[in-house]
């Protein structure tokens, strides 16, 4: 049988009320949900909600259960503290895309977690003929930080010389170019969307 002593935990689920808490305070903020629609969605008193961001409730497994149906997110999310992440990709890994067109090819490091609106990707390009995009989605907009060698990026019809270290941003839902001035040209890309 398992004990469970009064150290902060919960009797029914045994996980730490303060990451409960801080679980509830964060997938609600992100969710765009205030304290009373939630508790309406889930089903549940507005206090009790109320009690349990504070770290002073005591859930049972079925008011969990309908806070992370309310929330559309997984039970674990809310009974399990988040833990730092660390992701390493090393040089050669991760899935490639090349263009048709030009010597350029884009490699996923970081594609975006639920709930947020980004991708990171490494791009290598040759000085033969530039990568220009059709506009993407409205809202999108790309970041650009060249590593090594010299590209013309932006808009395609004002695009800007980089050098290693330098960097620019740009709308990518108009028509842009990625043109590689010297040969092993590599940049850090992050695509965002708004």
């Amino acid at each position: 049988m398992t004990q469970t002593r009064d150290n902060g935990t919960s009797g029914a689920t045994g996980a730490p009320l303060a990451a409960i808490a801080a679980s509830l305070q964060r997938e609600r903020q992100r969710a765009g949900l205030s304290l009373t629609e939630l508790a309406r969605r889930a089903g549940i008193a507005k206090s009790t909600l109320s009690q349990l961001e504070s770290g002073t409730g005591n859930p049972s497994v079925e008011t969990i259960w309908a806070l992370s149906t309310a929330l559309d997110i997984s039970f674990t999310q809310l009974v399990e503290p988040v833990r730092p992440r660390v992701q390493v990709v090393r040089a050669g890994e991760g899935p490639r895309f090349s263009a048709e067109r030009a010597d350029y090819v884009a490699t996923l490091l970081s594609p975006a977690p639920p709930h947020t609106r980004r991708d990171v990707y490494l791009i290598q390009a040759e000085p033969d003929r530039p990568r220009e995009s059709d506009p993407h989605m409205p809202g999108i907009v790309e970041h650009i930080v060249l590593c090594s060698g010299r590209a013309l990026v932006g808009l395609l019809d004002d695009p800007v010389e980089l050098k290693p270290g330098d960097y620019v941003a740009y709308p990518g839902d108009l028509p842009h170019v990625f043109k590689a001035l010297e040969a092993q040209t590599m940049a850090v890309l992050v695509s965002e969307q708004s």
